[in-house]
């Protein structure tokens, strides 16, 4: 008995060793593309046009460089974050996660391909859903933002803004990774509290920006919020109108001794299990 335990744990150990990483890559503003350990490749906002993201500077088109997406995953309708996933999805066939009516505004009015979106990756607040085989469970939180889309005006006006249903926030519980906590462009709010408790984040992509999201103040709150291992500030820098300078922000958390890592536009952050190899 004895043997066959120890050989059974020798078995779990192993696995667990054996087990891919997850990587995480910042494309500039809120984009994040996430591969799994068994490969299935998400895409968070996927404004990829975005002016930090190397892939799409000197005259670039970043779609060239997107080979693989299995799922879009969008935390509200503005186009900072909704992006080319229209192009995207009809690139790649990738399903779209995303509340309903977001996901019915960006199929009847901008042609998300309907056979992409359904009941299985539409959401509500406080849902969760199973993706990629069961690898990934996707739980949306509240947010506290607005969630307007645009789409082709009518009676000569270039575009104009539709109802995107609910802004969002998204918690990704990887198998064999890191649990993220995406937070969208919210303000903080106190029952981001439960949201760490309930979830424990290993990694929170935390807006930083101000303006149209969190001061750095308010974010280094949100940060302490979620109770996160590991804090990585996001949708800052890319228009003049953003939070320009990061420092208030690491120095807020530093001061309560919270982790904390700044992306390069570009950079692939590579967890091994839920430890990050920095």
């Amino acid at each position: 008995m004895r043997t066959l335990m120890a050989v059974l744990i020798a078995l779990a150990l192993g696995g667990i060793a054996d087990a891919a990483p997850t990587k995480v890559t910042w494309h500039g503003h809120a984009a994040f593309e996430i591969v799994t350990p068994r490969g299935a490749v998400l895409l968070l906002d996927p404004w990829l046009g975005n002016p930090q993201n190397p892939a799409a500077q000197g005259g670039k088109n970043p779609l060239d460089a997107v080979t693989k997406v299995d799922y879009i995953l969008l935390t509200h309708g503005h186009f900072d974050h909704v992006g080319e996933a229209v192009a995207i999805g009809k690139k790649t066939g990738a399903k779209l996660v995303s509340g309903f009516e977001l996901g019915n505004q960006l199929v009847n009015r901008l042609g998300y391909p309907a056979n992409q979106v359904g009941f299985d990756t539409l959401m509500g607040i406080g849902g969760e859903i199973a993706i990629a085989g069961g690898e990934v469970k996707v739980t949306m939180v509240p947010a506290v933002h607005s969630s307007g889309v645009d789409v082709p005006g009518d009676s000569g006006r270039k575009s104009d803004t539709v109802y995107g249903g609910s802004p969002a926030g998204f918690v990704i519980a990887i198998q064999d990774g890191p649990t993220i906590y995406d937070t969208g462009d919210t303000a903080y709010f106190s029952d981001m509290h439960m949201i760490g408790d309930d979830h424990k984040i290993d990694l929170v992509l935390v807006n930083i920006g101000g303006h149209f999201g969190m001061e750095p103040f308010w974010a280094a709150k949100a940060a302490e919020a979620s109770n996160a291992k590991l804090v990585v500030p996001m949708h800052w820098k890319t228009f003049p109108i953003l939070t320009q300078d990061e420092s208030p922000f690491l120095k807020i958390l530093d001061s309560v001794r919270i982790r904390h890592h700044v992306m390069k536009p570009g950079e692939t952050l590579v967890y091994e299990g839920k430890t990050p190899k920095l």
